[in-house]
């Protein structure tokens, strides 16, 4: 029989330290008047996102047996709070997204996330920031980089106007892949995360601000005003070329969000994905009237894998997973 690996992934003093940093986190919010609140981890809903992918399994319930979500992150039934009156919240969540395994990722995971009714955009900046701080005093000053300027400045290119065969040509060179059929917003994607990505947070917290319109996600629009393009009203965290955290201004319209929840679907389809139950309670939730506010999501593990000078995130695990 072959010897069986039980050992932990993270030593047991990491795991002493990685305790002291989730009291640390509890404390911040304690501090600033939020609640601490827990939500299931099944839902009757998954992520839509063209690029997460949600495990589902089968359960037995009053209704029969029925397809449950695992959730990518705890946001659908967080936000069926707000509507319901919570006022701030937030959650240390177990996450799950299927084939996220490396240096970076875990297929389970802990996200932080937390929604501020009442908070603009640049409130919960400034928010994110202050917990960042907590854990990496030495993370250097703050800069705001809109995501336009990144793409002029490491490629040469406006991400918003640049021809789409041009696009694809330059992500299939940086990336080593026929890009030749490839939608834009993967070809953007590809070329932030190989040539962008890795030059952020080096001496300061970057934060990346006015994404493209199309990749909003759950956030609002907004007009970006050096051209009165549609921009996203979302920005990311960035320490170390790693991304951290992922705020919005959240979208409170139902209609828009089953929308664009639709929309989701069908690209899946073309991009042959199945397609993913939508979250009917998150949109009912909207319908009823969550109040307007900003919220972010930001990954635990990687956080505290700075915070304690390790290479992986596994390294700050109990038990990450297993990678043959």
């Amino acid at each position: 029989m072959n010897e069986i690996d039980w050992q932990p992934t993270a030593t047991i003093e990491t795991l002493r330290q990685r305790a002291r940093c989730l009291a640390k986190i509890r404390r911040f919010f304690a501090e600033h008047g939020v609640l601490e609140v827990e939500t299931p981890i099944l839902g009757h809903g998954g992520s839509t996102d063209l690029h997460l992918d949600s495990l589902s399994l089968t359960a037995t319930t009053p209704a029969g047996r029925e397809r449950l979500w695992l959730q990518t992150s705890p946001e659908f039934h967080m936000k069926r709070l707000l509507a319901a009156g919570s006022g701030p919240i937030f959650q240390l969540a177990r996450s799950f997204r299927d084939g996220e395994v490396g240096r970076r990722h875990n297929l389970e995971f802990t996200m932080l996330e937390w929604y501020r009714p009442g908070f603009s955009l640049a409130n919960l900046i400034d928010e994110t920031e202050a917990l960042v701080r907590l854990l990496l005093p030495d993370a250097g000053s703050r800069r705001l980089r809109r995501y336009r300027e990144l793409f002029r400045d490491h490629l040469k290119i406006d991400p918003f106007t640049v021809a789409q065969t041009d696009l694809r040509n330059l992500a299939s060179e940086h990336g080593n892949l026929d890009m030749s059929d490839s939608p834009r917003d993967d070809c953007l994607d590809l070329l932030m995360s190989l040539v962008i990505e890795p030059t952020l947070g080096f001496e300061c917290i970057d934060m990346v601000i006015d994404y493209p319109a199309s990749q909003a996600a759950l956030a609002r629009r907004r007009c970006d005003p050096e051209d009165g393009a549609e921009v996203a009203a979302r920005f990311e965290v960035y320490v170390q070329g790693l991304e951290l955290a992922n705020g919005y201004d959240e979208l409170t319209d139902a209609n828009e969000q089953a929308t664009r929840f639709a929309a989701d679907n069908i690209e899946r389809k073309k991009n042959g994905k199945s397609p993913v139950d939508i979250d009917v309670r998150l949109v009912a939730a909207l319908h009823a009237g969550m109040p307007a506010g900003s919220g972010v999501a930001l990954g635990v593990d990687r956080l505290i894998q700075l915070a304690l000078g390790k290479q992986c995130v596994a390294e700050v695990m109990a038990f990450a997973t297993p990678v043959s």
